[in-house]
C-alpha cells in the first residue's frame, strides 16, 4: 500500500509486538486427591491466556503457531475511492458507506523454536509493532528472520527507528532480512521517490538476502510469484498458511471481484492475474491467508 510517496531521508523528524477414574475403596483417599488435581488441571487447561489487543495466534498443520499483529491504531476503511475498477453499483452492493474495513498487518511466525516476521509494518508513522512484540513478550532481538512481501513504507519502514544523534537504526538487529530480487532491482533502480527504500536496504546490507520466485527458503518457506501491486511483490507459503502481502486491499469486494484493483496496485492487469491464481492456490490446497490490509485479525478462507 503505498501511503508515503513523498518521504524522504533523513529521516529524523518522521521517526520520533485426565483421566479421572473410580478404583476400589481402599482406594478412595489416594483417588480423591488424584481426582482433585487432575479436575484442577483440566480446569487450568481451559482458562485462556488474555488476549493481546491486536493480535490473534493460530497454530499451524505443522505444529507452528502464527500471530496475527495489528500494526494501526484503532479502526481502518478503505475508501471508495481507492477502487476505481469498481462499478457504483457493484460498490453500493456492499452497503460499506464508511468503507471496506482493513487493516495495516504484520505476522509472526514461531516454528523450530524460532521468530519469523513477514512485514515490518508502518514504523515511526503510527506503528504499533513495538508495543504489541512487547506485549507478547517477544523481544525484537530473538527475531531471526523477516520476510518482506515489497517495498512500500507501511511494509518496511518498521525495520528502522530513530537512534542515537538521529541516525536511522536497526529495530530487528539479529535478523536475516529476506527479499525478492526482481522487487529490490526495482526500487533501487527504476521507481523514484525511493530514497526510504534505499536508506534502509543499505542499513541492512550485511544481513540481506535476495531470493528467486519458486525458491525455499529458511523454515520450508516457499517464495510464490504474486506481481502486479509491485514488481517484485512475494507471497509466501509455510505449512498451510499463506502470507499475501497486499494482494487485497477490499477484501469485502475484492474475495468475489478479484478483477478489480485498488488504484495502489502497479500493474493492474498482473494484479488481478496473480489474485486469482494465488486465490484459487489457496483454495485448492485448504490454505489459510494471511493478508497485511485484510480486516481484523488479518486471516481468511
Amino acid at each position: 500500500m503505498k501511503l508515503f510517496d513523498n518521504i524522504f531521508i533523513p529521516f529524523i523528524a518522521a521517526l520520533a509486538l485426565t483421566v479421572v477414574g473410580c478404583n476400589e475403596s481402599k482406594n478412595s483417599t489416594k483417588n480423591s486427591t488424584e481426582n482433585k488435581a487432575a479436575l484442577s488441571r483440566e480446569t487450568s487447561a481451559k482458562v485462556e491466556t488474555p488476549a493481546v489487543e491486536g493480535s490473534k495466534t493460530i497454530a499451524l498443520a505443522n505444529g507452528a503457531s502464527v500471530t496475527w499483529i495489528q500494526d494501526n491504531e484503532g479502526k481502518k476503511f478503505m475508501p471508495r475511492e481507492l477502487f476505481s475498477d469498481a462499478s457504483d453499483s457493484l460498490y453500493e452492493s456492499l452497503n460499506m458507506p464508511a468503507g471496506l474495513p482493513a487493516s495495516v498487518s504484520t505476522f509472526l511466525v514461531k516454528t523450530d523454536g524460532k521468530y519469523i516476521l513477514f512485514d515490518a509494518g508502518l514504523g515511526a508513522w503510527g506503528g504499533q509493532l513495538l508495543k504489541r512484540l512487547d506485549a507478547l513478550k517477544v523481544n525484537p532481538d530473538s527475531i531471526g528472520l523477516v520476510y518482506l512481501t515489497h517495498f512500500h513504507a507501511d511494509h518496511i519502514a518498521g525495520l528502522v527507528k530513530n537512534g542515537s544523534a538521529g541516525k536511522m537504526e536497526k529495530v530487528f538487529k539479529n535478523a536475516a532480512v529476506y527479499a525478492g530480487k526482481v522487487e529490490y532491482d526495482a526500487w533501487m533502480n527504476d521507481i523514484p521517490k525511493n530514497d526510504l527504500q534505499k536508506n534502509i536496504m543499505a542499513l541492512y546490507k550485511d544481513s540481506l538476502h535476495l531470493f528467486a520466485f519458486g525458491d525455499s527458503l529458511p523454515h520450508g518457506v516457499l517464495a510464490m510469484d504474486a506481481v502486479g501491486h509491485t514488481p517484485g511483490h512475494t507471497a509466501f507459503q509455510i505449512s498451510n498458511l499463506l502470507v499475501i502481502g497486499d494482494l487485497m486491499h477490499g477484501y469485502a469486494l475484492q474475495k468475489n471481484h478479484p478483477e478489480i484493483n485498488s488504484n495502489y496496485d502497479m500493474d493492474k492487469v498482473k494484479s488481478a492475474e496473480s489474485r486469482k491464481r494465488i486465490m484459487q492456490y489457496a483454495r485448492e490446497h485448504k490454505l489459510l491467508m494471511a493478508g497485511m490490509h485484510l480486516p481484523p485479525p488479518g486471516f481468511a478462507k
